[in-house]
């Protein structure tokens, strides 16, 4: 069981086997169905209104991908199982665990998981962001002139 503050809040959440807590719910990724993401959980590990920010973790399943999305907010990122790769900006990045990713505001962003195994990360953000921008078939263009970037959205991470 875990500890409660005086006010409710628990102060100690013990952890689980295969990235879970107790206490958190896995909660799909999205239900927004304009965006294109494949085999996404997410887990809010922390948010409180007494935070300025929120702590998330997302696990994408083997193949699976997270949505190519902007926001006006910045991510922080560690990597804390599998690999991948992730597109930030205009560039493509292979990632592995205890890796630390920064997303800056309006900035591009999508993460893969090899096929072979889950890629699983926190992500610390904002606790009041706006919601997730979803590129127009103009900004897709733009990305896909980039060849890595084309190759990333076309491919996934093999």
């Amino acid at each position: 069981m875990d500890e409660r503050t005086a006010r409710g809040k628990a102060i100690h959440r013990r952890a689980h086997c295969d990235y879970r807590w107790e206490g958190v719910e896995c909660h799909p990724y999205k239900e927004d169905e304009r965006a294109l993401f494949k085999a996404v959980s997410r887990q809010i590990l922390f948010s409180d209104p007494d935070l300025a920010g929120e702590l998330r973790y997302f696990e994408v399943q083997p193949g699976g991908f997270s949505s190519l999305e902007r926001h006006e907010h910045m991510h922080g990122v560690l990597i804390l199982r599998g690999r991948g790769k992730c597109l930030v900006g205009n560039k493509v990045r292979a990632v592995e665990t205890h890796d630390l990713v920064t997303v800056p505001a309006w900035t591009w962003h999508q993460f893969r998981a090899t096929a072979d195994a889950p890629l699983g990360f926190l992500c610390m953000v904002n606790a009041t962001r706006d919601k997730p921008h979803l590129p127009s078939e103009a900004d897709l263009a733009e990305l896909r002139a980039n060849g890595e970037i084309a190759a990333f959205l076309r491919d996934g991470c093999e």
